[in-house]
């Protein structure tokens, strides 16, 4: 349980996080409409999985 806690508190993981929560809350106050919403949440996610693989594969 300890381990997952550390994991999640890297700086990554909470620039992820942030960017998810700042990123919502301009949706939904609708100050970013839909489209640039689901193209910047797609980039953060994809890069946050993608460093995830390749970290794991050891690349």
């Amino acid at each position: 349980m300890r381990e997952c806690v550390k994991k999640l508190l890297t700086v990554k993981s909470i620039v992820t996080l942030t960017l998810t929560a700042a990123f919502s809350y301009l949706a939904l106050t609708e100050r970013v409409g839909a489209t640039e919403f689901l193209t910047i949440f797609t980039t953060i996610i994809a890069f946050y999985f993608g460093t995830q693989t390749a970290r794991r594969d050891g690349v």
